[in-house]
């Protein structure tokens, strides 16, 4: 008998052993489907009303109606990415599978885009992955007007490159688009970037993909797929180095270690492309020293793919410059902490501070406890995960630290060498001939991982709207926190070794779920509403970004050559000061609920699982721009030359009248030809004041100093904040055109860059075009 009940134990294990195994490498898992998208488009009265309102009121302001102003989102993940499909897991809170064709009925039906690029990771995507995206984006699209298509998707994929341990390898990540769709026109497979990391940070070892359906019995199908999707990503083998992009097998994942790779298997590939770097002061996963001027040296720069970058996203803001630094350097390269100044609290002297309060609460002595705070300063500096140095410690013990303090919705944990600004005022002297600098167009984007196009037309929806990881069970949460370092008064060195440190980058990610934000938007100034008008607006850099709002912008040279104009994106010689204007009307301001075509194209219970019954809905109303402010950038002329004073923010501020109907004004360069050398200038259009997911981050109390003295995180975990708690805050929305770029010229040399000729090669100036 007993060997009997042993007998059936043994089987019971085994089979349980067998069943664990099975699902862990896959095999009793499904394939996650592209699904289908609505078959039918927009009506044409819905398209055509929404052409002539942005008509009529760029026809009230005194501007020039025949172009269009059209908004997309550049920059959009479905599950199909790796980061994405962990996020819809029921062990993080999510809210299961959203495929591409998920993405272009919100981009239709709930956000009302006029254009958006699927951009899932390049590191996720096997071969038949790429083919099921295709396949979806053509879908999307052939049920549109191909003269005046109601949305307009693009094909893309990201390159997603990180380097923690080293700033000068470190390049970030880049959004690939395509103009095309049909298959003699595209890339027969993705180009990532580091295929070990992306597939490593979002997967789990095996014995822990055999344990988690049996802890979750209830999800266990979710699990089976996931170890599914898992397996097909690791089962196809890098392409060979060295082999020229068309003579490449389709069996194979094609990698580009750099951006200098990158472009050059794109020119091998030969289509229609762009390359959106993106993300580049968020410092998740940026080391503390990142700038731009490495990616502006020979062939890690090439103006035919890059021109255009992204500003703002759902991961924050990206555009400015600072002068401090999270961490500072010897002359041996040496990380030192540096000290708290007014408007910055480095990480590393927070760190400090919370192992000394900890060290005075056991009792040490004061010398002793100021000892300890020193040495966690430096563990901290040393640290691509400077929170997992002081063991476990909540998100409110770290108040502000890291962030711009007085920066719009600034990307966590902010690298200002990587912010906008500060690459449009650099210059490359490496050739003694000619200065090269990037002259990026604006941009920008949602970043969304759930097949969400465009999320930032209501601030409402914080779980489903925004990015961000947390465990709400509080199990899971309790069994992670004691795999953590604990609370101890004594900080310790945490080795730069792994990117994909579980336990560490789970510190930090619970954290920076409360920097996420609903994100932005592109918008063009188009000849027509298709693929080729907007292809070839943005080509021209005749864009701009907001941050979700959609705020109709304009901004020109007035003489360009006499009393000629150029638009935002524009590159010129002149021997004159310039004279411009800047023109914006704010966006609508919105219904509750969706328009009626949406509820009778989707129906409820679809836009309900879409966008949460919350769609684009605008009303008769519009928000008031508020002011007007111009940025002007003077770049470098010599490599030693301090970009501190370079970047004039704001150089010039116009108050706007206090009505809805919009603000225009006319301004000069009155230091142009006296200073005689080359500047750019850009606008940002403020609406009023209105509230905002995580408008305040880190929901800092500041006293007299300016100094935050308590926090209140929002993290994206039920347990912690009321799900129904939205974390709003007032902020002001905004805009930002294309920059003007302008080289000094003598007045017989000026020469106007004209729409249609499409952006300037680096280092050449107009000056030298007849």
């Amino acid at each position: 008998m007993l060997r009997k009940f042993a007998l059936s134990i043994l089987l019971l294990l085994a089979a349980v052993l067998g069943y664990s195994y099975l699902s862990a490498i896959g095999l009793l898992g499904s394939h996650q489907e592209p699904g289908s998208a609505h078959p039918k488009g927009l009506p044409a009265a819905v398209v055509a009303e929404q052409t002539a309102v942005r008509q009529e009121a760029a026809t009230s302001l005194g501007m020039d109606s025949s172009q269009q102003i059209l908004f997309g989102d550049f920059h959009v993940h479905t599950t199909f990415s790796s980061d994405a499909y962990v996020a819809s897991l029921p062990i993080a809170g999510g809210e299961g599978s959203h495929p591409p064709a998920d993405a272009c009925d919100y981009a239709r039906y709930c956000s009302a885009l006029d254009f958006w690029s699927i951009n899932d990771h390049a590191v996720s995507l096997d071969q038949r992955r790429w083919r099921e995206i295709k396949d979806s984006i053509r879908q999307c699209n052939a049920v549109a007007d191909s003269d005046n298509p109601d949305v307009v998707a693009f094909l893309g994929y990201e390159w997603t490159q990180a380097n923690a341990f080293d700033a000068k390898r470190h390049y970030g990540h880049k959004n690939v688009i395509f103009k095309h769709t049909d298959e003699e026109r595209v890339a027969r497979r993705p180009i990532f970037a580091d295929i070990e990391t992306g597939i490593a940070a979002f997967n789990l070892p095996l014995t822990a993909r055999m344990l988690l359906p049996l802890a979750r019995w209830k999800d266990r199908t979710a699990y089976h797929d996931w170890s599914r999707y898992i397996t097909e990503m690791e089962d196809q083998a890098p392409c060979p180095d060295g082999v020229h992009s068309a003579k490449l097998s389709d069996d194979c994942k094609e990698g580009a270690a750099t951006p200098t790779q990158l472009f050059r298997k794109l020119e091998e590939q030969g289509h229609d492309t762009i390359v959106i770097p993106h993300g580049n002061a968020w410092g998740f996963y940026t080391p503390a020293g990142t700038a731009w001027d490495e990616q502006l040296k020979g062939p890690m720069q090439n103006e035919k793919y890059q021109y255009l970058a992204e500003v703002f996203s759902g991961h924050g803001n990206n555009e400015e410059y600072r002068p401090w630094r999270p961490v500072n350097y010897d002359e041996n390269s040496k990380a030192i902490c540096p000290p708290e100044t007014a408007d910055y609290l480095p990480v590393c002297v927070q760190a400090g501070r919370i192992i000394k309060q900890r060290c005075l609460e056991a009792g040490d002595s004061e010398e002793e406890c100021v000892a300890r705070e020193k040495t966690a300063q430096q563990h901290a500096a040393e640290s691509i995960w400077p929170l997992h140095t002081v063991g476990l410690s909540a998100s409110d013990d770290w108040l502000d630290a890291g962030q711009c303090k007085d920066c719009f919705m600034p990307a966590y944990t902010y690298r200002p060498m990587s912010s906008l600004q500060y690459a449009l005022a650099i210059g490359n002297f490496d050739d003694p001939q000619r200065v090269r600098r990037f002259r990026f167009g604006m941009m920008a984007a949602s970043d969304n991982h759930t097949a969400r196009p465009g999320t930032g037309y209501k601030e409402s929806q914080r779980l489903h709207n925004i990015e961000g990881f947390g465990l709400p069970d509080p199990a899971i949460r309790k069994m992670v926190a004691a795999q953590m370092p604990p609370a101890e008064p004594f900080s310790r060195a945490v080795p730069n070794k792994d990117l994909s440190d579980a336990m560490a980058s789970y510190a930090h990610g619970e954290r920076a779920a409360s920097y996420f934000i609903t994100g932005g938007l592109i918008a063009v100034h188009a000849e027509n509403r298709n693929r080729e008008g907007i292809w070839n607006a943005v080509a021209a850099k005749q864009t701009y970004a907001t941050s979700g709002d959609r705020i109709l912008l304009w901004f020109d040279l007035l003489n360009a050559d006499g009393d000629k104009t150029a638009p935002m994106g524009s590159e010129l010689a002149m021997g004159e000061n310039p004279r411009f204007r800047a023109t914006a009307i704010g966006a609508f301001k919105q219904n509750p609920g969706c328009p009626a075509h949406s509820l009778g194209a989707l129906g409820e219970q679809r836009l309900q699982r879409l966008c949460y019954g919350e769609c684009y809905n605008p009303s008769d109303q519009r928000k008031r721009i508020t002011r007007l402010e111009v940025i002007r950038i003077r770049p470098q002329l010599t490599e030693e030359e301090p970009v501190d004073g370079l970047i004039e923010d704001s150089w010039r501020t116009f108050d706007c009248p206090d009505t809805p109907e919009g603000c225009s004004v006319e301004f000069e360069d009155p230091d142009f030809v006296r200073d005689g050398r080359e500047s750019l200038y850009y606008v940002r259009a403020i609406e009023e004041a209105s509230d905002a997911i995580n408008g305040n981050p880190a929901g800092c109390e500041y006293n007299a100093q300016g100094q935050c003295t308590t926090a209140r995180h929002c993290p994206k975990l039920p347990s912690v904040v009321d799900p129904e708690d939205d974390c709003l805050s007032p902020v002001e929305e905004r805009a930002w055109s294309s920059p003007i770029f302008i080289d000094y010229a003598e007045p017989a040399r000026s020469a106007p860059w004209r729409p249609g000729e499409g952006p300037l090669q680096e280092g050449i100036s107009t000056a030298d075009i007849d």
